[in-house]
């Protein structure tokens, strides 16, 4: 049973927070009070929760709800239980090393600690995608963002995990090395001895260049390998896909397709359907028939 009608969802993000209040029985967000503040994660830790502090409080104003409960999509490495910050060496948000981040934002808040899940950014964007998205309805599934790293996770018994597989051995390297945006950028400046923007602007170039369908071909081949890995070792019913690269699907997802065919994989892999919004679905989602209690923010 729902005991939780309205949850604010929130994704920290390297440069940005992101709020926007879910009414949990429909699963739907409440577009009015999506929220997105640019933050600067080197800034001092006082700084940086007032700034998410602002802008949870106007995700909430925009709505004139009392919301009670908090979910949080959070970059690791971090004691999410706790709410204890291990981040260093990540460029972002080092000034928490060793802090006890969730205190301090209920405290800014006023409300108490226990208002406030904290999860794994990699989990809360698959635990979105199976709470309101593309896997809603998949028991077992495989999660993975596709941008500027890789992220990973797995869902079974209705929770989902972060696999961490950014770093595992991956050919000549590392799975990232292989399945993030800075590949194609290489890839292309080795094939054609240019630069280019960002995968966005070769998708642009895909029907006019053989150079980046082969880069598109050779991507899907190695996405296609990964996952069989990735699944021989997990059995999943379904793989949900999202990240920027996962814009450009329909140049890489049905080579994806046939070959892991040819590995007797056939189960659905989908494309994530709430994109950006799916890290702070998931993050909310970490409440559902979880009871109330406490104080809410009062707007």
């Amino acid at each position: 049973m729902m005991t939780n009608k309205h949850v604010l969802g929130v994704d920290i993000g390297g440069s940005h927070i992101t709020a926007a209040v879910l009414n949990m029985e429909d699963r739907s967000l409440l577009g009015n009070s999506y929220t997105r503040t640019w933050i600067d994660s080197h800034g001092k830790p006082e700084q940086i929760i007032q700034s998410w502090t602002n802008t949870i409080n106007l995700a909430c104003q925009k709505t004139g709800l009392k919301v009670e409960k908090f979910g949080i999509a959070m970059p690791g490495p971090f004691d999410y239980d706790q709410g204890i910050s291990y981040i260093a060496g990540n460029d972002k948000y080092e000034a928490f090393y060793g802090l006890n981040v969730k205190n301090m934002l209920a405290g800014a808040l006023n409300i108490l600690p226990d208002d406030i899940l904290m999860k794994n950014d990699a989990s809360c964007f698959l635990a979105g995608e199976v709470f309101a998205g593309a896997a809603k309805g998949y028991e077992n599934v495989i999660g993975i963002t596709l941008g500027t790293g890789l992220g990973s996770a797995v869902l079974k018994n209705k929770e989902a995990k972060d696999a961490n597989l950014w770093c595992s051995p991956f050919l000549d390297g590392i799975a990232e090395d292989y399945l993030s945006t800075r590949w194609f950028l290489k890839r292309y400046y080795e094939i054609s001895g240019l630069n280019i923007l960002n995968v966005k602007v070769m998708t642009g170039l895909y029907n006019y260049s053989p150079t980046v369908r082969e880069i598109f071909m050779e991507f899907a081949n190695n996405l296609a390998a990964f996952l069989k890995v990735f699944q021989q070792e997990v059995k999943a019913d379904a793989i949900v896909i999202g990240g920027n690269i996962a814009n450009a699907s329909e140049n890489f997802l049905p080579w994806v397709i046939k070959q892991l065919k040819t590995f007797n994989i056939e189960i659905p892999v989908l494309i994530s359907t709430l994109n950006e919004h799916a890290a702070i679905a998931g993050a909310a989602s970490c409440w559902e028939n979880k009871p109330t209690a406490g104080r809410s923010v009062n707007i």
